[in-house]
């Protein structure tokens, strides 16, 4: 079924009885040509670009949980490509693209809202800073333009800019950014893949990795093994977990990261707003609740829940940069679980185990790279060979001492 206005006319004629399931739920077959272990974002589309991009439809998804019940479901929605090194730049200009064009490619509502992403500075060193990212954005395509304090006024009138303990004197923003709609990509990707062909299996943990003679050829899973011919990561915050199984160390921590949404509110915030004297950063969901964010808890977790002194860091930061936070009630927050690498910077790349490829260390920047990272990994896997946009997100870098440190904090996963 393809979704339409006519269609939409037809249903509401017809009771809205006539509407199928957005993607069918397999029982997994014995073998297949790829199998993707994650059925988040990235597992979602890696599958998707597989099936479109390279041809292949024997390509299975396998998820521990439901469709849409990871960190896919549980971030702050925030898209932009406003990055300054040259090995992430192209990429995330490459998924922005992607994402402009997204709704259409799958014919899904993801409601994709290119409102501005705002990056406030507050001294001149921090201006100089965002200068040069703005520059080497600029050098790639990526736009950009930076603000001086009386503009930033005119844009968010409603920061504390008289009475601030840190005053804002500008800020850099990039137009094009902005958010999404994050359980709807989930959605969206596992309909447009299933109508490729590709199976979407639920409620299957994988629980082993088969390798034999140094090459992986199946999963052990709670729903019987499975072969592949080739075995495709992207578990996020259980990446080191499920690359353990194939005898992997991977360089990442998992850690938890916090978010937070208020009671609804009428019209404030039409754009995405960043602190730049702390890690705050804030926008309004349609349903009018303020989305916002910080830090990740400091300590390494598996769980999927956080602590009280960062919810306390968050308030503090947002208090900070908009006084009028305090007389909101917090309506829930939730939290996801990073895979932190040692350079802050993801990795895209063949493993040394034979036919089994790796998408993990996405830190803060996972859901805005979920296209780019899909295109990217069915690249990788269906030729074997990286692509231009994820050459530099080597697994060996580490090693080679060739990272990708964007924020400069050096081989510390928990500062990134």
């Amino acid at each position: 079924m393809r979704y339409s206005l006519t269609t939409l006319l037809g249903q509401a004629l017809m009771g809205n009885r006539g509407w199928r399931q957005a993607w069918r739920r397999p029982d997994p077959k014995p073998d297949y040509d790829v199998v993707i272990v994650g059925g988040g974002g990235h597992g979602l589309a890696t599958a998707y670009y597989l099936a479109k991009e390279h041809g292949l439809s024997r390509v299975a998804v396998l998820e521990k949980g439901w469709i849409g019940n990871g960190n896919v479901g549980r971030n702050t929605t925030i898209i932009r490509s406003n990055y300054l090194l040259p090995g992430n730049t192209p990429f995330y200009e490459w998924s922005l693209k992607l994402w402009e064009g997204l709704e259409q490619d799958i014919n899904y509502n993801a409601m994709v809202s290119q409102r501005g992403v705002l990056n406030l500075y507050h001294s001149d060193g921090q201006r100089d800073a965002y200068a040069r990212r703005g520059n080497a954005m600029r050098m790639f395509g990526v736009d950009s333009d930076l603000l001086d304090r009386e503009q930033v006024r005119a844009m968010v009138p409603y920061l504390d800019f008289d009475n601030a303990r840190f005053p804002i004197q500008g800020g850099l923003i990039q137009r094009r950014g902005g958010t999404v709609r994050h359980d709807a990509v989930a959605w969206g990707y596992a309909r447009a893949a299933d109508q490729r062909g590709v199976d979407i299996i639920e409620n299957c943990e994988v629980t082993g990795i088969d390798v034999i003679d140094g090459r992986a050829v199946g999963v052990m899973t709670t729903r019987g093994p499975i072969k592949a011919k080739k075995i495709g990561l992207a578990a996020a915050g259980n990446s080191s977990r499920v690359a353990a199984m194939a005898g992997l160390r991977l360089p990442i921590e998992s850690h938890v990261l916090q978010a937070f949404v208020s009671e609804g509110v009428k019209p404030l915030i039409d754009n995405v707003v960043t602190f730049g004297a702390g890690h705050f950063y804030i926008s309004q969901s349609d349903k009018g609740g303020l989305v916002f964010g910080g830090d990740i808890d400091g300590y390494n977790s598996y769980a999927w829940r956080g602590n009280l002194p960062m919810v306390e860091d968050v308030a503090e930061c947002g208090m900070a940069l908009m006084p009028m936070l305090g007389r909101l009630r917090m309506l829930r927050s939730w939290g996801g679980l990073m895979d932190m690498s040692m350079d802050g910077s993801p990795i895209i790349d063949r493993t040394p185990v034979d036919g089994l490829y790796l998408n993990a260390g996405w830190c803060y920047g996972g859901f805005k790279a979920t296209p780019a990272s899909g295109w990217c990994f069915a690249h990788t896997i269906a030729r074997n060979e990286p692509h231009a946009f994820n050459a530099a997100m080597r697994l060996d870098r580490f090693a080679s001492g060739r990272l990708i440190d964007e924020k400069g904090a050096g081989a510390q996963p928990n500062l990134h």
